[in-house]
């Protein structure tokens, strides 16, 4: 029997658009329920009743990614007619999501009298921010009407702050075979069923902010659920989306099943708002606190797709180029030449209250900007990209040199500049304001030197440098390589414990190591800036108990004072924090530590609802009996969380494109637990790949098919850096 676990929400979301529930449909607390879009709350409150009584769950589930279904049925109530039994009447709500919400409400009678009374619908909208809602701080700024008209069956709730700020949400019902008044902040249908007689009505959620009307499609949810009605324009786009994709079959049914839920969740994270093409988006975040364009979570997606689509990366690049500050804004924290961490669309961010228009308040964004560039353009082996963005390029190295390094010592540091609401801390992928800590658990002050952030550097240097090498300028190549080579050195020199084992996590504001052992090293084998031979001593520490934890390898060692299992970022497991840092064991010749490593995140996958991986989740150890506990606030789907999984299985496989000079590398080393994989429809330049691998005894095989175009397929152990790349200093 599987035991899954999750939130007890159903949510369905359409590029920035989104409804949270409870299981019984009913929106009735605070938090993120609601129905959400552009970083606002439209509906804050929804309640269903039978003549007063509310309805009794009988199931419900997110059919795809943009539909939902909830059965409902009367508890024993008394009406005009007497005492009905409960059970007799059944409520059926289908949901989908597309611009706005479309909502239909099926009631039959079961029994065998006729039945009256009175169905009952209970809103309220606050319009509030996304940010108020995070943090439980909701400041009423203008004021709020609701209008019931009553010929155009239209309830409207619209929200006015001065003559420029006016936001509506428009309660539309349609055709249905009733009555139907509105008191009391409630809409009645007057309803008269016969035994086994249904009633039906189509209802619509329009969501209006100022001019911008979010409409309604005029499908109904079985159209929007059945894969043959492709003339529906969300189930066309899904399954042009599935189409496009890698596919994956393996005996191994879990891994088949979480390959599918993630490429499904990465589908439903396309920020249509965005568009840049037809097969070129931008990912969201996650759902729901993150339905927007982020320049860290966007570009690590991008480079965890890279063997399923391109289009992810091609849309990052395009928007967060277009969005590279040139200019000081303290306010913004912007700098010229950086990348974005954070746009937001909501109230707070229109009166700027908060300086996410867009806001630059991270320090990692800018290398992996020129990391996901050069990646993209392995795959595509388009040289067009790196004129294309030769501007971008330029200003983002200027910034590594220049703020990235805020002291001029050579090393990357942060530390921030606005005193804006709101506004980072912390500005590496482990941002919340306790997530960097000493040895003995205190906090480490800024500004701080974070161990990846130099790893990030050395990488983006060294890519950059064969780019260059491309575009025929080799003296910048060579200076770049030559910058690379001595981060490296002083990275080695001053970060390295021999004690440990192991690298420190940051330099403190006084540029004194902290050896609090914690999972950023693993982006440090990602990148290639450690030493080959301190590698596997690395991996060694990681695969220690108080690092890994069975599910997964912990943010944060639970020896450390600070370690806490169900924190955010001192102790959880992150499943894309896991998957970059297999791909840094496997840089490495660690197999075995890859093997581990995924295993676990597989394993975890399969005790969470619909197979699907949410944002992190606990640390706690694996042991049995036990399972992944989901972090209480974790978005799902989360897109790096989604992607991970692609990102495991190419540190299993050792694919490596190479689509410039014509060759995709593979370096396969299956665990026993995955005897057999198939990939087919990779995209590597002009060259469509099948990829075929399966075990036998203790060795891998493998067989290359080349489909269309033209590719070389050969086996290549990963190298570090150096061995690639520094002769040609």
């Amino acid at each position: 029997m599987q035991i899954t676990v999750g939130p007890p929400i159903l949510t369905i979301n359409h590029s920035s658009t989104f409804m949270s529930t409870d299981l019984s449909g009913q929106v009735q607390s605070d938090g993120y329920l609601g129905i959400f879009s552009d970083d606002t709350r439209f509906l804050s409150y929804y309640a269903c009743y039978i003549d007063g009584h509310p309805w009794t769950r009988v199931t419900s589930t997110a059919t795809t990614y943009y539909t939902a279904q909830i059965h409902l049925t009367n508890p024993k109530f008394r009406s005009r007619q007497g005492t009905i039994a409960a059970g007799t009447i059944a409520l059926i709500i289908n949901r989908v999501v597309e611009s706005g919400i479309h909502e239909e409400l099926h009631l039959t009678n079961y029994g065998q009298e006729p039945v009256s009374f009175n169905l009952e619908i209970s809103m309220r909208s606050d319009f509030a921010d996304i940010f108020e809602i995070e943090f439980g701080d909701y400041v009423r700024r203008g004021h709020i009407e609701t209008t019931w008209e009553i010929d155009q069956r239209r309830l409207s709730t619209t929200y006015t702050n001065g003559e420029s700020h006016r936001r509506s949400l428009i309660y539309q019902i349609g055709q249905c075979p009733s009555s139907v008044h509105y008191a009391n902040g409630r809409l009645t249908f007057e309803i008269t069923l016969d035994p086994g007689e249904t009633w039906s009505a189509n209802n619509s959620y329009i969501l209006v902010e100022n001019d911008r009307i979010r409409e309604v499609s005029d499908y109904s949810y079985d159209a929007a659920v059945d894969p043959e009605q492709i003339n529906t324009n969300i189930e066309r786009l899904h399954q042009d989306w599935c189409r496009s994709t890698t596919k994956l079959s393996t005996s191994n049914q879990l891994v088949e099943q979480v390959y599918q839920q993630s490429i499904a969740d990465l589908g439903g994270l396309r920020l249509f708002d965005y568009d840049a093409g037809s097969d070129i988006w931008v990912a969201a975040a996650g759902v729901p606190k993150f339905l927007t364009l982020f320049g860290r979570d966007s570009l690590i997606t991008s480079l965890q797709t890279m063997m399923v689509h391109s289009g992810f990366a091609l849309g990052a690049l395009h928007q967060l180029a277009k969005h590279q500050s040139t200019e000081y804004d303290d306010w913004r924290d912007a700098q010229p030449g950086k990348i974005l961490h954070e746009v937001r669309q909501g109230e707070l961010a229109r009166l700027n209250q908060i300086p996410h228009t867009p806001y630059y308040g991270t320090a990692d964004a800018t290398p992996l900007f020129l990391i996901t560039l050069h990646e993209t353009w392995k795959w595509l082996g388009d040289d067009s990209l790196l004129k294309t963005y030769r501007t971008a390029i330029y200003r983002a190295l200027d910034w590594l040199d220049r703020d990235g390094d805020r002291d001029g010592d050579g090393f990357q540091e942060y530390q921030k500049r606005s005193s804006a609401p709101y506004s980072i801390d912390n500005q590496g992928w482990k941002d919340s304001h306790d997530a960097i800590v000493y040895p003995d658990g205190s906090q480490v002050p800024t500004p701080k030197a974070l161990c990846e952030l130099q790893g990030y550097a050395f990488d983006a240097r060294m890519r950059m440098a064969e780019v260059f090498d491309r575009l025929g300028e080799r003296e910048q190549a060579n200076e770049l390589r030559q910058k690379a080579s001595q981060l490296r050195d002083r990275f080695e020199e001053k970060f390295w414990s021999e004690e440990q084992g192991f690298y420190a996590l940051t330099l403190d504001p006084d540029k004194q190591p902290v050896h609090a052992i914690a999972s950023n090293v693993g982006h440090c084998l990602w990148s290639g800036i450690i030493r080959p031979d301190r590698g596997t001593r690395v991996a060694e520490r990681f695969m220690a108990p108080d690092m890994s934890n069975g599910w997964g390898i912990r943010t944060l060692s639970a020896e450390n004072p600070a370690y806490n299992p169900f924190s955010y970022h001192c102790g959880s497991v992150w499943p894309h924090d896991n998957s970059l840092t297999a791909l840094g064991l496997k840089r490495y010749g660690c197999s075995q530590a890859v093997a581990e490593v995924a295993k676990g995140i597989f394993d975890a996958a399969g005790f969470f609802s619909s197979y699907r991986l949410p944002e992190l989740f606990a640390g706690i150890e694996r042991k049995p009996g036990s399972f992944p506990v989901p972090y209480k606030d974790a978005n799902v789907p989360q897109a790096w969380a989604a992607a991970s999984v692609f990102q495991l299985l190419q540190a299993i496989l050792g694919l490596q494109a190479d689509a410039p000079n014509g060759c995709l590398t593979v370096d396969p080393v299956l665990p026993d637990w995955l005897p057999d994989i198939t990939l087919r429809n990779i995209q590597v330049g002009n060259a469509q790949v099948s990829l075929q691998f399966w075990r036998e005894g203790e060795h891998t095989r493998w067989d290359a098919t080349v489909n269309q175009g033209n590719i070389e397929v050969r086996q290549q152990a990963w190298q570090p850096w150096e061995t690639r790349e520094y002769a040609k200093l």
